[in-house]
């Protein structure tokens, strides 16, 4: 076998920059597993809250909450970092404080819900803005050929990343005995530093961007002008639109799994050791969905990719319902759900991206990925906090069936979206930019409508 064919950067004029960019989104696997997903949710609700009835609810209140404050300053900091050139600044920035956060959860434990709350929520906000700010690299370092793939090798790098996160966690248990929720406090120390070395790749390779646009005035007058000029765009980007309505309700989903992942896998038995290897099987089945999706979603497509993984995650979900209502329902069938939850994961996460890349003017990227980060995180604080509360109140059969009508709703909104007109409408937009045309508002020179 020709090794070579197994690397994902042949061929590719950029595979150093690719690589780089790629080695961010392995790097902060270390917040969204560890401390979202996995060990800080779990260890909030159970050591920092303790009290019993209490946890879901506080818990989907903290990190809605930091939602919320992404959602705010999502789209503003986008239109200053394009309108200043500061993008490259703004990611780094936001990493290394989200490395300073991160390390400074271990001084949480028994009765220090404040402590605990502030630290997350700065540090889910550092991280959240991150990763706004890395998803607009991803139209200068690929083509409208090959966006897809090189989203693929970015969300894949991340579950590459994951790996070996979650086995030095196991390893970490099995020798030392941290197996107790109480215990996991050193882990909060070792994701801050996966964090800040991986990033290294990035702050050396990716390139600064100069500043792209001069107005007069202030920084914040710069930044709600390109904002506001955007909001009276809103029908030349209508397909754009269309689609982050419809990831905005599937996103609720998403943010669910990724926010409780870990209090439903213990809800359902799972504890220590077998908690954590219950994440490593999702982690490398969304890993390899990450991969496969590389392949094909160029040729076929972003839209028709993601109502596919759509269509994982809704038999997924409802087969968890099944597992909820059907008492006495074996161990081994959540395993196996597991797979499908994390194969819609990984490749419905790439194909999300890459469908905005394309629809995206590159002069607008910061901005227009803030749109997408403020949808994604605006659907986490909805999302999640409604199911937090669903969960407290009615148990889990009614927050599994809430959860499962996010990802159908969304798949019906997906429908109606019109790709290839999306893309037509962003690439007349860079040609207008590049001959320094004045931004028309309006349905502008959208093209007819065609066929999706």
């Amino acid at each position: 076998m020709n090794l070579r064919k197994l690397n994902p950067f042949r061929g590719l004029p950029n595979a150093r920059e690719v690589w780089a960019w790629g080695m961010y989104d392995l790097a902060n696997q270390s917040f969204t597993l560890l401390i979202i997903t996995l060990l800080f949710s779990l260890y909030f609700k159970q050591v920092v809250v303790g009290e019993e009835g209490r946890g879901d609810a506080l818990w989907g209140a903290v990190y809605g909450g930091s939602m919320l404050l992404v959602v705010a300053s999502s789209v503003l900091l986008g239109a200053l970092a394009d309108a200043k050139g500061w993008r490259k600044q703004m990611l780094l920035g936001t990493g290394i404080g989200c490395v300073v956060l991160t390390c400074s959860l271990a001084l949480t434990g028994p009765s220090t819900v404040v402590l605990a709350a502030a630290l997350f929520v700065c540090g889910n906000l550092m991280y959240q803005l991150g990763e706004n700010f890395l998803a607009s690299f991803l139209p200068d370092v690929s083509t409208s050929r090959n966006i897809g793939k090189i989203s693929a090798i970015g969300w894949t790098m991340g579950y590459v990343g994951a790996l070996p996160l979650l086995l030095i966690t196991v390893g970490s248990m099995l020798v030392f005995g941290r197996q107790e929720t109480e215990e996991w406090r050193p882990y909060f120390v070792f994701a801050g530093l996966w964090f800040l070395m991986g990033m290294i790749p990035a702050a050396l390779l990716l390139r600064n961007d100069p500043a792209r646009e001069r107005m007069p005035g202030s920084l914040l007058k710069d930044s709600f002008g390109r904002v506001w000029t955007t909001a009276h765009q809103v029908r030349r980007y209508r397909h754009l639109a269309l689609f982050l309505t419809g990831f905005f309700v599937y996103g609720f989903g998403i943010q669910v799994v990724v926010a409780f992942a870990s209090i439903l896998a213990a809800d359902f038995g799972f504890s220590g050791l077998q908690l954590v290897l219950f994440v490593l099987q999702l982690t490398v089945t969304a890993g390899l969905s990450a991969a496969v999706t590389g392949l094909f979603q160029d040729r076929i497509g972003a839209k028709t990719t993601i109502l596919v993984f759509l269509g994982v995650w809704i038999v997924s979900t409802l087969a968890l319902l099944g597992i909820a209502m059907w008492e006495g329902a074996p161990e081994w069938s959540l395993w196996v759900i597991g797979n499908g939850i994390g194969f819609g994961l990984g490749g419905l996460g790439t194909a999300g991206r890459a469908m905005v890349g394309r629809c995206t003017p590159r002069h607008r990227a910061a901005e227009f990925f803030g749109l997408w980060g403020m949808t994604y995180k605006l659907a986490g604080a909805i999302g999640v906090l409604s199911f937090g509360l669903v969960k407290e109140g009615l148990g889990n059969v009614g927050a599994l069936a809430l959860l499962a009508g996010f990802f159908v709703v969304g798949a019906a909104i997906v429908a109606f979206v019109n790709e290839r007109a999306g893309v037509l409408s962003a690439r007349q937009a860079e040609r207008e930019y590049r001959a320094g045309l004045p931004v028309r508002g309006g349905s502008g020179v959208l093209p007819p409508t065609m066929g999706a």
